[in-house]
């Protein structure tokens, strides 16, 4: 069978647009992302943590490599594949393709961290020392990134095999480079295994949460308890990647499963960066311990409810909305016609700003960091990086819903002016 290079229908699907800083970007950020998340580890873990240091503090070979780092990164992806395939849960159905089709999803993961979490437990309480992950946090990362690299380099290559619909939009421009990071195919598959999907809240997000809890176990060994910084750390981002498994089936309306395509920016995104810099506030109080005192904690602990709640609602407000616009919840709120034949909300959550999801989010960032304290500025990487992060989404946002729905949307802007923090953004 011969790749589908030269169909016709292929050739006419390709874009010209480029995000991310184009060629240069595709070029840059596979090293740079990678390099940064072994510069916050080793940074992390020292006892000056100073992200001012220049030179930047580098860790040694040997630091880098550990020969149990790869069975355990493989193994844990092993894990997830078969807690994927297990008939727990239901199955949905994702948005209607260009081909007029729809896949279709397991919708188990919430399972998939249950039965992760019983195997904690169970190892636990027979003595396994959970504590050495925080030794083996940059043999992890490195392997983590190398898987990410090989599988972007499959997904490239099999994307030439795919039939012209089955392609990204966005990663089709023809320059190798590019597409190579953007991603070609918008939902590889092997079988009924939807490898983007699997990657998008299975292992990353899993192993955020059993890192965070090396990473309390390792206090444990040095101090004899956890602290109450480690505590809240941890139960804050439990609590963010509970609610995400819970909620799965959201997932399948999201800019990534529905626009993107696979390759290195989701891979290593998923299974490089997630896992190993969203808790660097957990990674950091192993080193750098923090006295919390109980009326601080409240604060935070309140910050992070309110953020939750604002997060939660809205994402639950417009999910309920796509899935079933006369359901008694949402039947009332005032909507703009468009030219598709779909609405927009202009009421509710999403008349306060046209991003309530990401203030909730960003709400939650930054009462992560807090328990770390003032003294160092790198706990608030996460923060500042999110903050970027959903500023320039929210911006592929408008751009993409500007051409969608032309004037509805300059009508939807009038009515909704504030984008994501309100009478400020």
């Amino acid at each position: 069978m011969r790749p589908n290079i030269q169909d016709s229908k292929h050739r006419s699907s390709h874009t010209t647009e480029q995000e991310f800083g184009g060629t240069l970007g595709a070029i840059c950020i596979p090293i740079f992302l990678p390099l940064t998340v072994l510069l916050l580890i080793t940074l992390c873990q020292s006892p000056d943590a100073s992200v001012l240091q220049w030179p930047p503090l580098l860790p040694s070979s040997e630091r880098l490599w550990d020969p149990l780092a790869p069975m355990l990164v493989l193994g844990w992806m092993a894990l997830h594949a078969v807690l994927y395939l297990l008939p727990f849960g239901k199955v949905s159905e994702g948005l209607v393709l260009r081909d007029g089709t729809r896949l279709k999803y397991p919708i188990n993961g919430f399972y998939g961290l249950c039965i992760t979490g019983v195997l904690l437990m169970l190892f636990v309480w027979l003595g396994a020392p959970l504590g050495f992950l925080f030794e083996l946090l940059l043999p992890l990362a490195m392997c983590a990134t190398a898987l990410s690299f090989l599988l972007a380099v499959y997904l490239y290559v099999r994307s030439f095999w795919a039939p012209p619909h089955a392609l990204a939009l966005g990663g089709n421009t023809g320059n190798p480079l590019y597409d190579f990071y953007i991603g070609r195919e918008l939902n590889p598959r092997i079988g009924n295994f939807d490898l983007k999907y699997f990657c998008e809240l299975r292992p990353g997000l899993i192993g955020w949460v059993v890192i965070n809890l090396g990473m309390l176990m390792k206090e444990v060994e040095l101090r004899g308890s956890p602290s109450l910084a480690m505590i809240m750390v941890n139960s804050f981002q439990l609590l963010y990647v509970t609610d995400a498994l819970w909620n799965e089936e959201a997932v399948l309306t999201t800019m990534d499963i529905v626009h993107d395509g696979f390759g290195f920016m989701l891979t290593f995104g998923d299974l490089g960066w997630v896992p190993f810099t969203y808790g660097l506030q957990a990674i950091f109080l192993v080193m750098h311990p923090q006295h919390i005192s109980p009326l601080k904690a409240a604060a935070i602990i309140t910050l992070n409810g309110v953020g939750y709640y604002i997060f939660r609602k809205s994402n639950s407000q417009k999910n309920q909305f796509r899935r079933d616009p006369t359901h008694p919840s949402v039947a009332r709120l005032e909507t703009i016609a468009t030219s598709t034949g779909k609405r927009l909300l202009v009421s509710g959550w999403w008349g306060f700003v046209r991003h309530p999801n990401y203030l909730g989010d960003m709400a939650m960032a930054l009462a992560w960091s807090l328990p770390c304290g003032f003294s160092h500025l790198l706990p608030y990487f996460y923060v500042i990086y999110f903050t970027i992060l959903l500023i320039h989404r929210e911006a592929r946002d408008e751009r993409q819903c500007r051409g969608k729905y032309g004037l509805a949307w300059d009508t939807y802007c009038r009515r909704v002016p504030y984008r994501i923090f309100p009478y400020i953004y």
